[in-house]
C-alpha cells in the first residue's frame, strides 16, 4: 500500500465498498482529471487531479464552473488511487462517504504553473506552495483553471478569463448525466438497489 493512500485505506472497509483499493501505479501519458458528483450526506462535486501516482482531491460543494467570475470553494480531501477516476456506483450506508457517485467529467490536463520569472514550476510543488494553474481538456470542462489556497486549508477553484467569457455555470447535479455511463445519480442508485 502506498504511504500516500494511507488515509484513503484507513477510512474504508473494502469488504463492504466497491471503491478501488489502489493497486495501479502506472502514471504514464498526460496527467488525468475527473469530476464526480457525490450524493452523500450533502450533495457535492469531487474534483481530482492526477499528481504522480495518486489523485489529489478536493470537495467542491457548488461544483466547478466554466464562468470566470464564479469562485468555488474547494476543500482538500484525502488522496485517492488512480483507479478512482472510473469509479461510479453506490458506497454503502455506514461507510465513509456513503451515497451515490457518478463520473460527471473526465479528461487530461496540462500543468501551467510558473514562477514570477515565467519559468515552469513542478505541479506538485506549485500545489504545495498554494497556487496551481492548469488547462483542462475534458468532455465538459475545457480551458485554464487555477486552484489557490486562501485560508488554512481552504482553496478556491476558478476558471481564468480567456477567449469566450460566457460559460454555462454548474449543472443541476440531480439532472446531470455521467460521461462514463450516461446515467443520472438516481439511475445509478436504482440499478444497485
Amino acid at each position: 500500500m502506498s504511504e500516500r493512500l494511507k488515509d484513503y485505506h484507513g477510512k474504508r472497509d473494502f469488504g463492504r465498498t466497491r471503491e478501488p483499493e489502489g493497486r495501479r501505479t502506472d502514471a504514464e501519458g498526460a496527467p488525468r482529471f475527473v469530476v464526480q458528483i457525490h450524493d452523500a450526506s450533502t450533495m457535492h462535486f469531487d474534483f481530482r487531479l492526477q499528481v504522480g501516482e495518486v489523485l489529489k482531491s478536493w470537495s467542491v460543494p457548488k461544483g466547478p464552473s466554466d464562468v470566470p467570475k464564479d469562485k468555488r470553494l474547494a476543500v482538500p480531501t484525502e488522496d485517492h488511487p488512480l483507479e478512482y477516476e472510473d469509479f461510479e456506483g453506490v458506497i454503502p450506508r455506514g461507510e465513509y462517504g456513503g451515497g451515490t457517485v457518478i463520473v460527471w467529467d473526465r479528461g487530461t490536463y496540462e500543468p501551467l504553473s510558473h514562477d514570477r520569472k515565467g519559468r515552469p514550476v513542478d505541479f506538485a510543488q506549485s500545489l504545495e506552495q498554494g497556487h496551481a494553474t492548469f488547462r483542462l481538456r475534458g468532455t465538459k470542462l475545457r480551458g485554464t483553471y487555477a486552484l489557490t489556497r486562501f485560508r488554512e486549508d481552504n482553496w478556491l477553484l476558478v476558471k481564468t478569463a480567456e477567449g469566450r467569457a460566457n460559460g454555462h455555470g454548474t449543472p443541476d447535479p440531480r439532472r446531470a448525466r455521467s460521461v462514463r455511463s450516461g446515467r443520472t445519480l438516481a439511475q445509478v442508485a436504482d440499478a444497485e438497489t
